[in-house]
């Protein structure tokens, strides 16, 4: 009985998320056309849910004994032309999919035009073979390192800023030491190594931030998001060319009106959707604005004027063009997106605690004049253009266009001082300053200014020659046109003068116009029920470096037939990264006078990815669970070294490295409460690199060079050990409308060096671990639909969620990074840079 019970489980959870390739399931009416004669045509359309009442896509649909039919489409909706016969008999409906019940409705053509009907799952047994459904886009089981999300769970985390990419960080394999950026790092890399695509399109970030505390909203509008799929390593040709990971996010394609309004203590956002009257024509567009004071003023350190602000608009449009049967043969889809960033800070005073030695702490004390304004301004928009051209021929063209302004201005003066802490608890000073000393004067200055343009052109096409054959192809071109000003200087004062080496200038006119072109093909084929093998490559020529890169890639999975509730999946592949406009500059010249340029010359970063894993559905409590495991090995080769400062990636321009990352994954999820999902994600990495000519020196005890010997592999900047993410729901038994929410993360030091000193990069000095529990609490109150008394027009409120989030609960005091302070007698102090405190956040959301 329990393999029969689990290979039914089986069955209906594949089915429910993902559907089987149309061409796999068309129902072949082999009886001959048995109606001599015809009174024309009636058009029937409905509706096919399954059991649940969630909609299915790629049903055949067809009438007994009459040729043709169709499929229905992602929102389960069908149209077909059925041949009125002169016997006057009704024609019969027949309904099939894969792993479910074969459905015959007798059609009464003068009555009913417009049916609803539902499907019920079935699994058959042959032999000793049991027939299940297989999916293609929302099961896991088929694909390795796949995760997908729940939509409703990024809206409702737990964060600072009710940013998207909160959730990304409690999965396994991704980690981030800063709850200010939406930026996050996946199994070593770094966050400009991930591929991001809404609809189909990738997606820009801008070029010049360079603290978290400037940074906006991450791309991503949880109030328009419809499927979350993330990757982290080994996904398919059909994705691009990164070394870490994909996101991919679907927007929703609304079938009524519906509308939400949010507010926080930091911010707020709109969304709207609706479908035209004939259903041909469907939108959704949000706006969101972020201010980032409230929470900016808990940092530590640096107290002042604050004004980010940060505000974007984003909308999607699709239309059905085809004919009346079958409206979408033909699909029109339009985002566009904008998006405006304005971060201005007056510094006025700060002060940071900081630990020198053991016992020994040091008191920095901060005085600032001047004042810092950053701007980044986004447009991006995507026209994609489908068509059927058969059941089994499906081709796109999408066209894409991005423009980004971005400036930096800074003209900061900083008075440093320091002061030794009295650590003595007998003392009447504890706590107190001992002596306090000046220490330097710092002043920096910038004139930044960049501008990017890129439009791209790309035609995709999906073939399905036969249900065990699925052929994707895709070709892209892009156009780059990059203008970037660099003017900044600095100097450091802490003698009455300003030594040369401690003076820096760096000045740059660079202008970039380049051409991309990509293509990839890959084919997925299905042995049987139990094992999928899915295999192609990527090709890949920039027209800078004159560099064709060509990666291939393959997937297995196989699912045991004796316990049909465990999947493995193993994948191979080559992934590239060619370089990108930041990895390409550097800077030449004497420290006190630099130029910035381009090195035309650089290659493209590779990376080997090697994964094997397993996921295991079970029951606990009567309630279904799932546990994914993956254990990982990736080589890399012509790397391009770099360093990270708080979140501005320093890179040397050079492919003069070689490294690796390994590690294992593990998640649990499922409903630890009933009716709600929670899960618990632990990563553990090593990941090192052996920079080409980088060694380091051995002095005797006056000074003296006695000898320099290569450092071999090194820890990378993003060498994070452990990594530990929880979400975990709770609900009142009595009351689930109300509910607890906690998101923990925690991660292990990274390692941190002065910048100018070589032989200290990648040394043993680690930055604090990562500690940040945020809580929350909501309750939803259901509102019923009222009458407005003048014009009696209905509004309907569907409901009210009401929360009240502790962020940073615990106090943890969590470092972004370290200032760099030298005194007289050569010194270097390294202070840490304090992200928030504990912050109480109330957030409401009403949704229409």
């Amino acid at each position: 009985m329990l393999p029969r019970f689990l290979a039914r489980q089986t069955l209906c959870l594949l089915f429910l998320q993902q559907p089987l390739p149309a061409v796999g399931l068309l129902l072949v009416l082999t009886a001959p056309v048995a109606v001599a004669q015809q009174v024309g045509r009636v058009l029937v359309t409905g509706t096919l849910r399954n059991a649940a009442g969630q909609p299915l896509e790629q049903v055949s649909v067809g009438v007994e004994g009459q040729p043709g039919g169709t499929t229905t489409d992602d929102l389960g909706r069908f149209g077909l032309n059925v041949v009125r016969p002169l016997s006057g008999k009704s024609p019969v409906l027949v309904v099939r999919r894969l792993g479910y019940r074969t459905l015959r409705v007798p059609i009464n053509l003068s009555e009913q035009r417009e049916l609803s009907l539902t499907l019920t799952e079935e699994t058959s047994a042959l032999g000793n073979v049991t027939v299940r459904g297989r999916s293609d886009a929302g099961d896991t089981r088929e694909q390795v390192s796949i995760i997908h999300l729940d939509p409703r769970a990024a809206k409702e985390i737990p964060s600072p800023f009710g940013d998207f990419n909160a959730i990304l960080k409690t999965l396994p394999g991704v980690t981030s030491t800063n709850e200010l950026t939406s930026t996050y790092s996946v199994r070593g890399g770094n966050y400009e190594e991930n591929l991001v695509y809404v609809n189909g399109f990738e997606i820009y970030r801008p070029f010049l931030v360079t603290a978290a505390a400037q940074e906006g909203l991450s791309f991503i509008n949880p109030d328009l998001v419809n499927q979350i799929e993330f990757s982290s390593g080994g996904w398919q040709p059909k994705y691009g060319d990164k070394l870490s990971s994909v996101l991919s996010i679907d927007y929703k394609q609304p079938t009524k009106f519906g509308a939400s309004v949010s507010a926080s203590l930091v911010g707020g956002s709109v969304h709207v959707e609706a479908t035209s009257p004939n259903k041909r024509v469907s939108y959704l567009a949000g706006i969101r604005y972020k201010n980032a004071t409230y929470v900016l003023r808990s940092l530590e350190q640096q107290r002042g004027g604050y004004n980010p602000t940060f505000y974007d608009g984003q909308s999607y449009i699709k239309a059905a063009l085809g004919p009346k049967e079958n409206p979408n043969k033909t699909l029109l889809g339009l985002l566009t997106t904008f998006g405006h960033n304005d971060f201005r800070f007056s510094p006025e005073s700060g002060e940071s605690t900081f630990s020198t030695d053991v016992n020994q702490y040091t008191r920095l004390t901060i005085l600032y004049q001047g004042r810092e304004r950053m701007q980044y301004d986004t447009y991006q928009g995507g026209l994609n253009l489908r068509h059927n051209f058969r059941d089994n021929l499906q081709m796109e063209l999408l066209a894409g266009m991005l423009y980004s302004r971005e400036f930096e201005y800074r003209d900061v003066e900083a008075n440093y001082s320091l002061a030794e802490i009295n650590t003595d608890p007998n003392s009447p000073d504890y706590k107190k300053k001992n002596f306090e000393r000046s220490l330097a004067t710092r002043f920096d200055h910038s004139r930044n200014n960049l501008t990017a343009r890129i439009a791209t052109l790309e035609t995709r096409g999906t073939w399905t020659p036969g249900q065990a054959n699925t052929v994707r192809w895709g070709l892209k071109a892009g156009r780059e046109n990059i203008d970037d000003v660099l003017n900044e200087y600095s100097f450091a004062d802490s003698a009455g003068f300003v030594p040369d080496a401690r003076r820096t200038r760096l000045r740059s006119e660079l202008n970039l116009i380049s051409t991309r072109y990509q293509g990839y093909v890959q084919h997925t084929y299905v042995f049987d029920s139990l094992r999928t093998l899915t295999y192609g490559a990527r090709v890949n020529y920039w027209t800078v470096n004159r560099q064709t890169t060509v990666s291939p890639r393959v997937q297995y999975s196989f699912i045991s037939p004796r316990r049909p509730n465990v999947s493995w999946k193993a994948a191979a592949g080559v992934y590239v990264q060619p370089p990108f406009y930041r990895e390409l500059r550097t800077q030449i010249g004497a420290p006190q006078d630099q130029v910035g340029y381009i090195n035309p010359e650089l290659r493209a970063q590779r990376s080997l990815h090697f994964i094997v894993g397993n996921e295991v559905r079970f029951k606990q409590w009567g309630r279904p669970f799932r546990f994914t495991g993956e254990a990982y090995y990736k080589y890399l080769t012509d790397v391009v070294p770099y360093d990270i400062d708080n979140v501005r990636l320093r890179y040397f321009a050079k492919n003069n490295a070689r490294a690796y990352a390994a590690g294992i994954d593990s998640r649990v999820s499922g409903e630890f409460v009933k009716g709600v999902e929670s899960w618990f994600s632990l990563g553990v990495l090593t990941t090192r690199e052996n920079v080409a000519g980088d060694s380091i020196s051995t002095y005797d005890n006056q000074g003296g060079l006695l000898a320099r010997e290569p450092k071999g592999y090194i820890r990378r900047p993003s060498d994070q050990r452990v990594n530990l993410g929880i979400f975990f729901q709770d609900n009142l038994p009595t009351n689930p409308s109300v509910k607890g929410y906690v998101n923990l993360v925690f991660g292990t030091g990274l390692p941190f060096s002065p910048p100018g000193v070589p032989d200290l990069r990648g040394t043993s000095r680690l930055t604090r671990s990562y500690k940040r529990v945020d809580m929350g609490f909501s309750k939803v109150v259901a509102l019923r639909t009222t009458a407005e008394p003048t014009s009696g027009k209905a509004i309907n409120l569907e409901s009210l969620w009401l929360s009240l989030e502790i962020l940073n609960i615990l106090g943890a005091d969590n470092v972004a990074g370290y200032s760099y302070l030298q005194d007289l007698n050569g010194r270097t102090y390294a202070v840490p840079n304090f992200l928030s405190q504990r912050v109480v956040n109330l957030r409401a959301i009403v949704r229409f």
